[in-house]
């Protein structure tokens, strides 16, 4: 166990690849400890084989599964200590046509992305509230605008911004909730090898951002450290776009 004493624990799910694996890194690189959930093998073994900073501890587990989400905390408490804030960043994407979209499929999206989230929150809750701790959901700009045969992917993630206004009020003053919706964040260089994407991105991708680039995980992790900081009390039951300004382009074919 590490000597917790004057340093915040985060939670964060999802945390072994792409965003939130930078997150984690950024959080560590902070000074903070972080307790990761993943379900994910192969991205748990080949950070442990690259070195896993010795302020993180990997936890393999289901966030759709109640009794792992409630393992995790238990053994975090015991290893870190207790945890101030959450962040909910686990996901899985399914693009299929509705009409091929088995039912299954479609909960294991909501079970994951969204009840996860719910699970949670609802079991670290009380350390959360005896600290006045935060939680950050990760959402996305599919919540807000679509591509075709996102269906699953984008009722999760409205439903994510939809839980986060819920929570803000519910669960005020003691702690408060905000999501954040990326759009483009090129993760490539942070997945698992058996999903590294070797074609690098061309001039026009960046270009049809507002922003002239696509974006990078610290986008993400820069606004996360903003909301976690103490100064930052004022700001609740908010939803943060990070897309380089493409959800305000109008685009016509």
């Amino acid at each position: 166990m590490l000597d917790n004493s004057g340093t915040k624990v985060v939670l964060i799910t999802g945390g072994c690849q792409g965003i939130g694996r930078i997150v984690t890194e950024r959080l560590a690189g902070e000074g903070y400890r972080v307790s990761v959930l993943e379900k994910d093998k192969e991205a748990i073994q080949e950070w442990e084989q690259a070195g896993v900073p010795a302020s993180v501890r990997l936890y393999g587990g289901d966030v759709s599964r109640e009794k792992d989400v409630k393992r995790w905390i238990a053994d975090t408490i015991t290893d870190l200590g207790k945890p101030v804030h959450l962040i909910n960043n686990a996901g899985i994407a399914l693009n299929k046509p509705i009409q091929k979209l088995k039912l299954s499929e479609w909960k294991k999206v909501l079970d994951v992305n969204l009840t996860g989230a719910f699970l949670a929150v609802k079991h670290a809750l009380p350390h959360l509230q005896s600290q006045r701790g935060s939680v950050v959901n990760l959402s996305s700009t599919r919540a807000l605008m679509s591509e075709a045969n996102t269906e699953a992917y984008s009722a999760s993630k409205g439903g994510i911004l939809a839980l986060t206004h819920a929570l803000a009020i519910s669960l005020g003053p003691q702690v408060r909730v905000n999501a954040i919706s990326p759009g483009w964040i090129d993760v490539s260089t942070v997945q698992k090898s058996s999903d590294t994407l070797p074609t690098p991105l061309s001039p026009q991708d960046h270009d049809q951002h507002p922003a002239g680039r696509v974006g990078h995980g610290n986008d993400i992790a820069n606004l996360i450290l903003f909301l976690l900081q103490k100064q930052n009390d004022f700001i609740t039951g908010q939803n943060f776009i990070i897309d380089g300004g493409m959800t305000r382009k109008m685009i016509y074919v």
